[in-house]
């Protein structure tokens, strides 16, 4: 039976709040920090787990006409929302990838010789020749072109030749860490590199390389993590806005005394008496098991630390210090928003903001601000 809108309503037990507004601001940021560059953005994961369908457009809106996804999926997927926007597709190809990419006009970054030639196949195919990025490794030894495979692509007059160069790119291993002594060694190897392509468009900065100064900018800087709120200066005061808000609805309050425990395992132990909020919110949801007895959320003004393990759907927490009134069945428990960040969540689950928030769930009531 289908429920009419109004009856559909708010039904879920979480919610998650997404600021477009505060993506361009950030956006804008990145612009400042780079002004001689372009900006593009990358939006893989789903535009980092926020919604490639609103964030893509909102960005577009700002002025952005360059990004970067990962997959062919992605790449597919974002034509369809943008169709004029240039697309670089970060993981290159494999066998059947390049018709889908030259059909919906995408740039692969090409990693590898074989996927030079694979490019290079497809191109014979079609009887044109198509654009491509070349991806140089200068010390992250993950994906691009090692020293021997860039020598052979410069020397050889059956590969280099004959590809459309878009762009040259590297990415810097450490740039999160400005004195890491391997910044400036990728940025002298890279800069070594481009003196055998003269006259190309050069992208070494993402959102940490951003902040590194001029040096790294090149032409082209491609921020992910920033555009979304996370700390591009882990050892400075984030420079970003904070873009989304998560919360949880309380289900039930509970009283407990010594020597009740609370949860799965049951590793936490009352040492006294105490009330205890049960949230509809889960490691389903994404917000970590690992956040069990470490994690901390807010109601209103009031933090309140996590008890017990996160489960599957369901998170306790001790809100002995918090007003009855606060706790009524339906009230909704900040676990990421105004009091904390993405990267305050993350530091307490002993990972990073990017694993945060592309491990949103799908069962959030989500909901956009601006844009």
């Amino acid at each position: 039976m289908a429920l009419s809108s109004a009856t559909r309503g708010d039904v879920h037990g979480a919610r998650l709040t997404i600021n477009l507004d505060a993506i361009v601001r950030n956006y804008r940021t990145l612009q400042k920090k780079a002004p001689n560059s372009e900006t593009s953005a990358v939006v893989k994961a789903n535009a980092y787990g926020l919604g490639l369908d609103r964030v893509a457009p909102a960005l577009s809106r700002a002025g952005c006409s360059t990004f970067f996804v990962a997959t062919v999926d992605e790449a597919i997927a974002l034509r369809d929302v943008l169709p004029e926007a240039h697309i670089h597709v970060f993981d290159g190809l494999l066998p059947g990838w390049p018709e889908p990419l030259a059909e919906i006009k995408a740039f692969p970054v090409l990693n590898s010789l074989y996927q030079i030639n694979l490019w290079l196949e497809h191109q014979e195919t079609l009887g044109r020749t198509l654009p491509a990025d070349i991806h140089i490794d200068t010390g992250m030894a993950r994906l691009g072109l090692n020293e021997e495979e860039l020598q052979a692509f410069r020397e050889s007059p059956d590969i280099g030749p004959k590809i459309e160069i878009k762009t040259i790119l590297s990415h810097l291993a450490c740039g999160e860490d400005s004195v890491h002594p391997l910044n400036n060694q990728q940025l002298t190897a890279f800069t070594d590199a481009l003196a055998h392509f003269e006259g190309q468009k050069a992208s070494l900065a993402a959102s940490a390389g951003v902040f590194l100064g001029t040096d790294y900018h090149f032409d082209l800087t491609r921020p992910g993590i920033a555009l979304y709120g996370g700390n591009p200066t882990p050892d400075s005061p984030n420079p970003m806005a904070q873009v989304i808000r998560l919360q949880g609805k309380i289900l039930q309050v509970r009283s407990v005394d010594t020597p009740q425990t609370v949860g799965y395992g049951a590793t936490h132990q009352a040492s006294g008496p105490a009330r205890i909020a049960t949230v509809a919110l889960g490691y389903a949801d994404g917000y970590f098991r690992s956040l069990g007895n470490t994690g901390k959320a807010w109601i209103e003004s009031h933090e309140v630390p996590v008890v017990g393990r996160v489960s599957m759907d369901l998170t306790t927490l001790d809100v002995s210090s918090v007003p009855d009134y606060l706790t009524a069945p339906g009230a909704l428990v900040d676990f990421i928003g105004p009091q904390q960040s993405t990267d305050d969540v993350a530091h307490d689950a002993d990972t990073i903001s990017y694993e945060i928030l592309t491990g949103l769930g799908a069962r959030f009531y989500r909901t956009y601000v601006g844009g």
